[in-house]
């Protein structure tokens, strides 16, 4: 089997989809901002019912990792984790910045060049600070996942380096104003989401490669807190293995 239920909870935009290998078979969201706690598990049982299949028929659960809103991430992931109990299969944890770079790779922005692109999502945090890291066009990672606070020359380096850089995620819009003028005709914006549909390749291949999480001691990733208001100053995350 290879079924498996998808979980986003990490933004205001709560998501469920189903997938059998990298296709999906249903998928369902909750647009009201903060209603995770109270609509996650309705959810999840229209999404269940629309694949048609039992809970028993998956082979694992899914769900996005972090970073992200606290009470969103600790909702989605409590949620997941009894679901596996309940149903003795494994848990997947997928970065939430991973999934917001597969929704743009989904969209075929990236298609047309693909060696010579990157993809950043942004995920919204106050003011002008973001978390983010830098994905080429297969989603693979290339930079730590950092909380950032956006000036004109954060990511000049991509920039310089790449034909295209796509900004993507609900924190894109705070940075398209700044970029430098010289660079703006390599740049695409395409603010979005984290969605559920855009974890199944990348949950697929974590259970082709039995890449399962530790069920009852897993926790969402949180990066820390901002400690200084210097603009230049970027916060570090300890690395975690499904961003």
């Amino acid at each position: 089997m290879n079924k498996i239920l998808l979980i986003e909870t990490a933004t205001d935009i709560c998501s469920a989809a189903v997938c059998d290998g990298e296709n999906i078979l249903s998928s369902g969201r909750i647009t009201e901002p903060r209603s995770q706690a109270s609509g996650l598990a309705p959810l999840i049982q229209r999404t269940v019912a629309e694949a048609g299949i039992e809970m028993s028929g998956l082979s694992a659960v899914a769900v996005s990792s972090g970073p992200g809103s606290y009470t969103g991430l600790r909702v989605g992931v409590s949620t997941a984790k009894g679901l596996c109990f309940g149903a003795g299969i494994p848990l997947i944890g997928i970065g939430t910045l991973r999934i917001i770079a597969y929704g743009a790779i989904r969209s075929g922005a990236a298609a047309d060049d693909p060696e010579g692109t990157v993809i950043i999502p942004m995920i919204d945090a106050r003011r002008m600070e973001v978390y983010t890291a830098v994905y080429d066009a297969s989603g693979k990672r290339l930079t730590d996942v950092e909380a950032a606070v956006l000036t004109p020359e954060t990511f000049t380096d991509c920039m310089r380096e790449y034909r295209k850089v796509i900004f993507t995620g609900d924190g894109a819009a705070k940075y398209e104003n700044m970029i430098p003028e010289e660079f703006r005709g390599r740049c695409v914006f395409m603010p979005s989401h984290p969605e559920a549909v855009d974890m199944a390749v990348p949950a697929f291949r974590a259970l082709q490669e039995k890449r399962f999480e530790d069920t009852a001691y897993f926790e969402p990733f949180y990066l820390k807190e901002f400690i200084a208001a210097d603009p230049s100053r970027k916060i570090e995350a300890v690395l975690h293995p499904g961003l």
